[in-house]
């Protein structure tokens, strides 16, 4: 990478007309300002990857949410569920924070597996749910990262 960093540098600098040997500082700033750049560019593309894939799972929720019916006590809870109810009296609950529970009952007792295609949706909701929060915490730290890079350049610029 040291190589590739160096070999855009003496392109530059050639390109440039400059003919004398730059000092070891500005050779560094410039080094630097390419190492900045790079890494901009590179957060930029997975800001684009991480918004793209949250669009898809927003769109998987979507079409699964109305298959459930969004359960919550504001008094005593802080999250909720989506619960679906089949015919044979399975109640297939889905915590809605993504921390990997599914709850099943059948007819008020608590059953530990069901080959209901219920609890398949269920089951795939809380991994489309898993995904956003994770997708979410991506996109909230890629974003941060542009924005670091996007200052140093700047700040760079303003030197120079």
């Amino acid at each position: 990478m040291k190589k590739h960093l160096l070999a855009i540098l003496v392109c530059a600098l050639a390109l440039t007309g400059c003919t004398s040997k730059p000092s070891k500082v500005e050779q560094y700033r410039a080094e630097k300002h390419v190492r900045d750049s790079v890494a901009l560019v590179e957060q930029e593309r997975s800001l684009a990857y991480y918004q793209e894939q949250m669009e898809l799972l927003t769109a998987q929720a979507d079409s699964l949410l109305p298959l459930f019916k969004y359960e919550k006590n504001e008094k005593y809870q802080d999250h909720g569920h989506y619960v679906a109810t089949g015919k044979d009296g399975l109640r297939v609950m889905v915590s809605d924070d993504g921390t990997g529970s599914i709850l099943m009952y059948r007819y008020g007792k608590r059953i530990e597996s069901s080959d209901d295609p219920m609890v398949a949706r269920a089951q795939h909701l809380l991994i489309v749910m898993h995904d956003l929060k994770e997708m979410e915490k991506r996109i909230t730290h890629t974003s941060l990262e542009v924005q670091k890079y996007q200052k140093r350049l700047q700040n760079d610029a303003n030197k120079q």
